[in-house]
């Protein structure tokens, strides 16, 4: 973003290409060193910070949880998961959302979760549909 809160020219372009390009045997070992997991992290937020997460906002079944530029589905997948919440993951680059559902897939989480091709500026939802709203290494 630039500093009038407009998006930077080719940003989504350049995501785009970022989630296209697959993940190497070199990006899964850093990945495996830095957080202790292989989940298609593309930013800083730990598992422990995952979380830690879940229990702040005490996420469990029956719940909404829209995680906003979810990327390859981190951490909402992971939240999902260790919760048994539904989770709608939404983000812009589509190589990202379609990596994103084959994770859901391998995790049997397709049930649980939704992904849209979509900006959190302009999320296509009505007030108060989640129960929690996360957004981690997007601002």
């Amino acid at each position: 973003m630039t500093d009038e809160g407009k998006p930077v020219r080719g940003s989504r372009e350049r995501f785009s290409a970022v989630y296209d390009r697959p993940q190497t045997q070199a990006d899964l070992a850093v990945e495996r060193e830095v957080f202790g997991t292989n989940e298609g992290i593309c930013g800083y937020t730990t598992v422990a910070q995952a979380d830690a997460l879940a229990t702040r906002l005490a996420l469990g079944p029956g719940m909404r949880l829209l995680d906003i530029g979810a990327g390859r589905g981190w951490p909402g997948l992971h939240l999902a998961r260790i919760s048994g919440c539904q989770t709608v993951l939404i983000d812009l680059p589509l190589p990202a959302i379609r990596e994103g559902m084959q994770r859901a897939h391998r995790h049997r989480l397709r049930e649980t979760s939704t992904f849209l091709t979509a900006s959190g500026t302009h999320a296509p939802f009505r007030a108060k549909a989640f129960d929690a709203i996360v957004h981690t290494d997007v601002l």
